[in-house]
């Protein structure tokens, strides 16, 4: 009953916003099912990719969906997924993957908070150099190849302070963003995790009437409102993020202080012979 509840709390949650759906349900079945780190990932992609394909229809249907500004995002992030996902491959271990988790976090965070000091935002960037948003993206597809956590809400954050695109328009691009990244992400990430069916049955047996009822909400919500909300949301999931990425980071920093390598038996061997004996020393004392 518990998943039901927490797939329904983060599905609502991404039908208001379009973000948190694979970054709140990791952590949520890691701390509350208790599946292993690849489970858990594996599933909450597939949850989260259900989610948006699910609230997508509602945002396209009233025209919430900027094409032009989707297709640059894609342009630049799909390489960038491609390049990351290789990268990973390549290195055979994701054991500095808490140091990522950090980084995106803290950038995710500090470029949320932009949203509550207005001079800092820029709303016509997006009009004035377009082409940028390519750029821009491909660290975003880069990221998502490293770590499959916090790309939806990058997308977001990026669309909601530099563009002039309204709170449910930044929403709507976003979670078709977010779809493509999905499809992509998801042939190439869960070849190396499982998927745990039951948990997944359950996380939707509460996320579809979730979603449901949060793309009703975006309705109701006020575009100043909506947009608040979004920037709380992309905050709270960063320091989520810089959570999970250091403790870790701060375990395996007090286990190298704490730990001490003990002794090989050739080791112990050569100190014992080394080692004067009791008899020995008292012999040369009376000798001096």
């Amino acid at each position: 009953m518990t998943q039901v509840i927490v797939g329904f709390l983060i599905a609502a949650t991404v039908g208001l916003t379009g973000i948190g759906g694979g970054s709140f349900t990791t952590p949520a079945l890691v701390l509350l099912a208790g599946l292993p780190a690849a489970e858990a990932v594996g599933t909450a992609l597939v949850f989260a990719a259900v989610l948006r394909v699910i609230a997508a229809p509602f945002y396209v249907v009233r025209r919430l969906v900027n094409g032009k500004y989707l297709r640059l995002l894609l342009l630049g992030a799909i390489p960038g997924l491609l390049l990351g996902t290789w990268f990973l491959r390549l290195l055979h271990e994701r054991s500095w993957n808490p140091v990522v988790l950090v980084l995106i976090g803290a950038v995710l965070a500090a470029s949320s908070a932009v949203t509550f000091i207005p001079w800092l935002r820029r709303p016509r960037f997006a009009r004035e150099r377009s082409g940028w948003l390519s750029l821009l993206a491909l660290p975003i597809g880069l990221e998502t190849g490293f770590s499959s956590a916090g790309a939806g809400a990058l997308g977001s954050v990026l669309l909601l302070n530099y563009s002039e695109l309204s709170a449910a328009e930044v929403v709507g691009t976003d979670l078709l963003f977010g779809i493509g990244l999905a499809v992509c992400g998801s042939a190439l990430h869960l070849s190396w995790g499982s998927m745990n069916n039951d948990v997944l049955l359950r996380l939707l047996a509460g996320g579809i009437p979730g979603v449901l009822v949060g793309c009703a909400l975006a309705k109701r919500v006020s575009a100043g409102r909506l947009r608040t909300v979004i920037a709380a949301v992309a905050i709270i999931l960063g320091l989520q993020l810089i959570w999970m990425g250091s403790r870790p980071l701060l375990h395996a920093l007090t286990h190298n202080h704490t730990a001490r390598p003990a002794l090989t038996q050739p080791e112990a061997q050569t100190i014992s012979t080394r080692a004067p004996s009791p008899a020995s020393t008292v012999s040369v004392c009376c000798r001096a």
